[in-house]
């Protein structure tokens, strides 16, 4: 009876080549295997190391997207904060415009009869009997008109005696008044108005003037 043999030809083979090989031929293939064995798993991390860094690189670019549309939408936030800022600022000032013209309107109205009834006081004699009582009730209306219009911040401008202010004064003539230095208000034709420190009337006046010099040479 004739025995098989156990083992695969590959590896009979395999064992026959080494058998041929000398020492040195062995160690250069032992070697050779290592170094492709090595090579091989070098490949295979650089792969892998590939795929990472690509992912990595995929990441810090959703990251870097992200962060844009953050500070795309956090820009997009001031602008819109600071344009209803703007907004409210603007329709404030048109509140305080209106408001200003509504009261120079109101103050422009009342001053006029504040003049009407000066003028009338004027032409009334309060000292006599018979015009007492209407001296009296006209200045009560006078006197109660100027203080309401105060309220709102009309304040008369009376520079009897002061130094002439182009800003507040208008002159209407001018006079040589012996003692009185140059420039001085010395009479008041109609007295004007502020309304919340701003002229809304200037006072018209006369003013002194220097008096011409004597010649003393005759």
């Amino acid at each position: 009876m004739t025995t098989e043999s156990t083992q695969p030809e590959s590896q009979q083979s395999a064992e026959s080549s080494a058998e041929q090989l000398s020492p040195e031929q062995l160690a250069d293939e032992i070697v050779q295997q290592a170094e492709e064995q090595v090579e091989e798993q070098h490949d295979h991390a650089h792969e892998a190391i590939s795929a990472e860094q690509e992912r990595i690189n995929e990441l810090e670019l959703a990251l870097a997207t992200a962060q844009a549309i953050v500070v795309d939408q956090k820009d997009s936030v001031i602008r819109a904060k600071a344009e209803v800022d703007n907004i409210r600022r603007r329709a404030a000032q048109d509140v305080e415009k209106a408001r200003k013209f509504a009261l120079e309107k109101f103050a422009g109205e009342m001053l006029t009869v504040v003049d009407n009834l000066e003028r009338g006081l004027a032409t009334i004699d309060g000292e006599a009997e018979d015009q007492k009582s209407i001296f009296e009730g006209v200045n009560l209306t006078l006197q109660g008109l100027l203080s309401g219009i105060e309220k709102f911040g009309v304040k008369s401008v009376d520079p009897q005696d002061q130094p002439f202010n182009p800003e507040l004064h208008q002159a209407m003539s001018m006079q040589e008044v012996p003692g009185v230095a140059p420039n001085t208000v010395i009479a008041v034709m109609q007295k004007g108005y502020e309304l919340n420190g701003r002229l809304i009337r200037p006072a018209m006046v006369m003013v002194s003037k220097v008096a011409p010099a004597v010649d003393t040479s005759a």
